[in-house]
């Protein structure tokens, strides 16, 4: 008998943390759990934390905030020994330090290892706060600790499973172009359309170039990236009318060398006649001469 997996938002509710999907489940309603005030330099950085990047102009913006206003969102912890361990809320704690706080707000819970990275994942999708390379990276990571399908990925987080798809799909993108996506120069329908027309790492970070300085839509990107991709792909070769084949083959008979007839219209066309060095193009002069007289 198999048990169902809980969704992931069941689980942070588990844990004591208001919703932040619920606009009347926030840190100032009578149900949310007390937070303790903890020294920062008591907490550790979450190695599972799958945000990688924070921006410069958004961490001074938020710690200009917590100057006038303190935190308004507690952090998740755990404890860690005789200190405690971050495992949601690394850019609230982040800009708290630069805002010269010397303690923040925080709810201590018991989170097991197996849990930090599916906990953390579901609080910074949430507030959307991974730029889409990182929660691509998130959601495989997730799938290879728990050993779990893409299927079983989004049921447990209460997503699509093309969510998960379209997002794991962007790490197939060349490293430069991945950056592009990471700093929200390129969106991932742009990314997902150059991704579709097949090119090479080089001509695809081209391409995506090419997008950046024209602007182009997702829409002309697609467009353009199915154009690249034909002309990249070998043209089928024509089929020759019969008659026309047989007259070539009846020439190179005659003249005793390669003739071809192309065909570039109804009405017009080449006669090609091969030679190899200068006896041979006098040889076939000759003939010529004495079919003409």
């Amino acid at each position: 008998m198999s048990v169902k997996k809980k969704a992931l938002g069941r689980g942070l509710g588990a844990l004591g943390l208001p919703d932040a999907r619920r606009p009347e489940a926030t840190a100032a309603t009578p149900t949310a759990p007390p937070s303790n005030e903890i020294d920062i330099d008591l907490i550790e950085r979450n190695p599972k934390q799958p945000r990688e990047v924070f921006t410069e102009a958004g961490l001074e913006e938020l710690a200009a905030s917590i100057r006038k206003n303190g935190v308004l969102q507690p952090i998740l912890v755990r404890p860690y020994g005789d200190k405690f361990q971050l495992v949601a809320g690394e850019r609230r704690w982040t800009a708290a330090q630069r805002a010269g706080l010397l303690k923040i707000p925080a709810v201590v819970r018991e989170v097991p290892d197996e849990r930090l990275l599916e906990v953390a994942l579901e609080e910074n999708i949430k507030r959307e706060q991974l730029n889409p390379m990182e929660e691509a990276r998130a959601y495989l990571r997730l799938m290879q600790e728990t050993q779990e399908t893409q299927e079983q990925v989004a049921e447990r987080l209460g997503k699509d499973r093309s969510t998960i798809a379209n997002s794991i799909r962007l790490l197939k993108l060349p490293p430069d172009v991945g950056k592009f996506v990471s700093v929200g120069k390129l969106s991932p329908g742009h990314a997902r359309a150059l991704l579709a027309s097949g090119a090479t790492d080089a001509d695809m970070l081209r391409l995506a170039q090419t997008v950046l300085e024209k602007g182009w839509s997702v829409r002309e990107t697609e467009r353009q990236a199915k154009l690249s991709l034909q002309q990249r792909l070998p043209k089928p070769p024509k089929t020759q009318d019969p008659n026309e084949s047989a007259a070539a083959e009846r020439l190179t008979e005659k003249l005793k060398t390669k003739v071809e007839i192309l065909t570039k219209s109804k009405k017009a066309g080449e006669l090609r006649i091969h030679f190899f060095g200068s006896e041979d193009l006098m040889r076939i002069y000759d003939l010529l001469i004495k079919i003409k007289e």
